[in-house]
């Protein structure tokens, strides 16, 4: 299985840090090797084109912008790996 490339972008609000902690318990779960990197400067995430927070990024590929996403979102985007 490949390992499946994770960017959690935020701050330390609590609205980011409670989307980490699910990607994290999520892709745990699905049994999912996953490699997790939160991403905090604000010039780094204007580079990504994001422009709300907190966002999930999963192989290159924008899952979420602007909103904690819901768990059934979460666990769809593992369904797959």
């Amino acid at each position: 299985m490949d390992t499946v490339h994770i960017k959690v972008l935020g701050t330390e609000a609590s609205r980011c840090t409670e989307t980490e902690k699910m990607v994290k318990e999520a892709a745990l779960k699905a049994g999912v090797k996953a490699e997790i990197e939160k991403i905090r400067d604000t010039m780094e995430i204007v580079g990504y084109c994001i422009f709300g927070t907190p966002a999930v990024i999963i192989n290159d590929e924008v899952k979420c912008v602007g909103r904690i996403p819901s768990r059934e979102d979460v666990k769809t985007w593992f369904a797959n790996f």
